[in-house]
């Protein structure tokens, strides 16, 4: 596919409108940021490196997160100066059709879709992870064991078979209370082990069991074995009972869907927040084409309020996709909802809307 003169004029345009928000846009969250977190920081004694890191990951995450905002206003904006020139009528009128003119568009759609899936598979995840490091450790409040969610009253599926609770964990020393291990066999108890205490040892990679004891069911009779304390190698690892709250973030597509496969078999009650980050690695990069169509067939025609009304309608309807975006994946993650259809919703919604702005403006 060979382009012309005016294709490559308005994809320059496309990207580097693009490129231009969100230089714009970043250094004013920044800044933003940096405001309403200056006392914290201080308070804290923050090394200065420590810092400029987590403004370097949250610049790639803050990108990520407002990428269909950026996206969508950088389009109308350059769009909208093509109307008011009348540059678009003169395309239209040398016999070029929309569907012909929207070319150029699709193929910048295309170079950012593939930018974002790329960087919600390698780069964000890495990101995120230092970006919620930092902001957990420091500036929000229960410190590092807030990273970790609710700690009291664990109850896992760890495989097929057994089944683990402790009353409490405590992820910095990985020490968890009121220790129970069960393995059943077509739903009948095979045996029990409790603790008082289960303690990590990262020395031999082994845990020590305090108050020891085990109950085995027999058909003629249990089995009951005590000890004061007594090491064992267990396949689980006792920060997998309370994962980071924003575990599924920090992973990269391979590990995200082994996590995911892991966390189903074990009954996880939070599979539903990791499917939904899942799914959003697909359908962000799709949203672009929407959004890319809706701006243009928004902007292509010169209306009576100039660019400010252009830009007016943008901003509205920026904001209801990333509204409804939240407000479905929200859903998903409290309740039984489809996750996979909670993710795509927006896109189908705004699909539609794309094609009958696009119908109208061919007109």
């Amino acid at each position: 596919m060979k382009l012309t003169i005016i294709d490559k004029y308005i994809l320059k345009r496309y990207l580097a409108t693009f490129g231009v928000m969100l230089l714009l846009f970043v250094p004013i969250g920044i800044v933003i940021d940096v405001s309403e977190k200056i006392d914290k920081m201080l308070e804290n004694k923050i090394p200065f490196l420590d810092i400029a890191f987590y403004y370097y990951n949250f610049t790639i995450y803050f990108a990520n997160s407002l990428f269909p905002i950026f996206l969508f206003l950088s389009i109308i904006w350059f769009t909208s100066k093509l109307a008011n020139n009348t540059e678009i009528i003169a395309i239209l009128g040398s016999g070029i059709s929309f569907g012909r003119f929207l070319r150029p568009y699709i193929i910048g759609a295309s170079i950012v879709s593939i930018l974002v899936l790329l960087m919600g598979f390698f780069l964000v995840p890495s990101a995120s992870e230092e970006f919620n490091n930092f902001r957990y450790t420091y500036l929000k409040g229960g410190g590092k064991e807030a990273m970790h969610g609710d700690n009291t009253d664990v109850y896992r599926q760890i495989n097929d078979h057994e089944f683990i609770y402790v009353n409490s964990f405590n992820p910095e020393n990985k020490m968890a209370f009121n220790f129970s291990l069960e393995k059943f066999e077509k739903e009948q108890l095979m045996s029990k082990m409790t603790a008082s205490r289960i303690k990590w040892n990262p020395e031999d990679s082994t845990y020590t069991l305090y108050d020891y004891t085990k109950r085995t069911v027999g058909a003629m009779g249990d089995k009951i074995e005590k000890a004061p304390e007594k090491k064992f190698r267990f396949a689980f690892d006792l920060e997998d009972l309370t994962p980071l709250v924003y575990i599924a973030e920090t992973l990269s597509l391979t590990e995200l869907n082994a996590f995911i496969e892991k966390e189903r078999k074990r009954g996880s009650s939070n599979i539903n927040v990791y499917l939904v980050v899942l799914y959003k690695k697909y359908s962000v990069p799709v949203s672009a084409f929407i959004l890319t169509i809706i701006a243009v067939s928004v902007s292509a025609m010169k209306r009576r309020g100039g660019m400010g009304t252009n830009l007016a309608i943008g901003i509205v309807i920026a904001f209801a996709f990333v509204f409804f975006d939240k407000i479905f994946s929200t859903i998903a993650e409290m309740s039984s909802f489809s996750p996979l259809l909670a993710v795509w919703l927006p896109n189908i919604f705004f699909g539609i809307l794309a094609i009958y702005l696009l119908r109208n403006a061919k007109r």
